[in-house]
């Protein structure tokens, strides 16, 4: 007969299974805090699994300096490794200097093995759904389990669920989306085809350049693989499917036949409410069959193509983020502001999805190309023992569309991880610890500051 435990203890639970949780449970574990990671889904990766988002941009700068290293790139040389992927690559769209293809089911087993490694233990199946709090102080989370109620205790949490769960349960003020009407950005339920002839692609873009995104590099195609596409304007703008975007957008791979389109825009749904969500999965998939026979239809290479995997759940850019100690603004992202508690830089512009309208509103990163993300971004108001990391750490509306980025919050996860063991070996809490300390930790463990 098994007897489940009901009561857990640790020094730092990290909730949120993504790249940013991921990445903080193994900075937290290899201090030698005793670390749980939690996960809702019976697998890990967040987005980048469950809902197909492919491939990570960007660890580089426009220029083609990397910015983001550490636990990140370590996983990166880890698939190449594996086979899983090829590393950086040069993106053939031409928003970004690269994009890292990566093989999801190969990630998946890797961040395992590297949790393990880390001496971190991971609960799946398990949605935190209640978070008791004493004062300032979070004393425990409460799980929903197929086996019943589970309560965790711990010193330190991180918040890496990407809606900021823990700290809204917690009592810390968040904000949704934009200020004057709080609408997110939109989702988009992902899919994959085989079967696509990616030379007859690339023929059409050499053919009509003026068909494809004005930084594509054309005149590069020849010497460079293809990893993504964004076009096709005059065949979507004659199309007459009923999604609200603007272009054509995929990217190639893994497989040598295989694309991950980025076409589906559902909008006007909070990823929050559970009834918006149930109708956001029912509405992606009926705009994934469109747009897949949209594809076979009118897209050259497209002919022989055929879904081969669609998003486990619709994808989600926006929803909650914290009220931290300090707001990161689009003005500090464009000027490419640094801090003196930068703990992760960033080169990934500003990619706002419009939530109400068609484009999308892209800045560019001046000065180096790297804005800095501060630690104070990882501290919410009134919890004292709380950090966050990923999707939901404290910017305006505007500048989240760079900190959602995988690569951005692989970074913060790894920052948030690491403070909250340091500050329970130097016994303070998160915010009063020494930022020089922790910096130096980082770098050496080959972050970028």
């Amino acid at each position: 007969m098994c007897f489940l435990k009901r009561e857990l203890e640790f020094d730092v639970v990290v909730a949120g299974g993504g790249p940013a949780g991921i990445n903080a449970a193994i900075a937290s574990g290899r201090t030698g805090a005793k670390t749980l990671l939690i996960e809702r889904y019976g697998f890990l990766g967040g987005m980048s699994t469950i809902a197909l988002v492919y491939p990570w941009m960007t660890f580089h700068t426009s220029s083609g300096k990397q910015v983001i290293k550490g636990i990140a790139q370590e996983i990166v040389e880890r698939l190449i490794k594996q086979g899983g992927s090829p590393g950086h690559l040069r993106d053939t769209v031409g928003f970004t200097y690269t994009v890292t293809p990566y093989h999801p089911e190969k990630y998946k087993l890797l961040a395992l093995e590297m949790l393990e490694e880390a001496g971190v233990e991971v609960l799946v199946h398990s949605f935190a759904d209640q978070v008791e709090v004493e004062g300032i102080q979070i004393t425990s989370i409460k799980l929903t389990t197929k086996s019943g109620p589970i309560t965790v205790s711990a010193k330190r949490f991180v918040d890496t669920t990407g809606d900021a769960d823990i700290a809204f349960l917690s009592g810390a003020p968040c904000f949704k989306g934009r200020d004057h009407d709080h609408k997110t950005q939109p989702m988009t339920m992902k899919f994959r085809m085989r079967g696509v002839d990616l030379a007859k692609v690339k023929a059409a873009m050499k053919a009509n350049p003026r068909n494809f995104y004005k930084k594509t590099p054309i005149d590069e195609l020849d010497e460079l693989p293809l990893t993504g596409v964004q076009g096709f304007y005059k065949e979507w703008n004659e199309s007459g499917v009923p999604i609200n975007r603007d272009q054509v957008l995929f990217f190639a791979g893994p497989e040598e036949d295989e694309v991950l389109v980025n076409c589906t825009r559902v909008q006007g749904l909070d990823g929050t409410d559970v009834f918006d969500l149930s109708q956001g999965e029912k509405e992606g998939r009926k705009q994934v069959l469109m747009m897949a026979e949209f594809l076979q239809r009118k897209i050259p290479g497209f002919e022989k193509a055929s879904i081969s995997a669609v998003g486990t759940q619709i994808g989600i850019r926006e929803t909650r983020r914290i009220d931290g100690q300090y707001a990161l603004t689009i003005e500090d992202v464009v000027s490419g502001r640094k801090f003196e508690d930068t703990i992760a830089l960033s080169g990934y512009p500003i990619d706002i999805h419009d939530p109400t309208g068609k484009g999308v509103q892209a800045n560019d990163i001046q000065g180096d190309g790297s804005y800095g993300i501060p630690y104070r971004c990882l501290l919410p108001k009134q919890i004292e023992n709380l950090l966050v990391a990923g999707r939901c750490i404290s910017t305006t509306h505007e500048a989240l569309a760079t900190t959602r980025l995988t690569p951005s919050a692989m970074a913060t996860g790894q920052a948030a991880g690491t403070a909250a063991a340091l500050s329970i070996t130097e016994n303070v809490p998160p915010k009063n610890l020494n930022i020089n300390k922790l910096k130096a930790i980082l770098l050496e463990d080959g972050a970028v500051l």
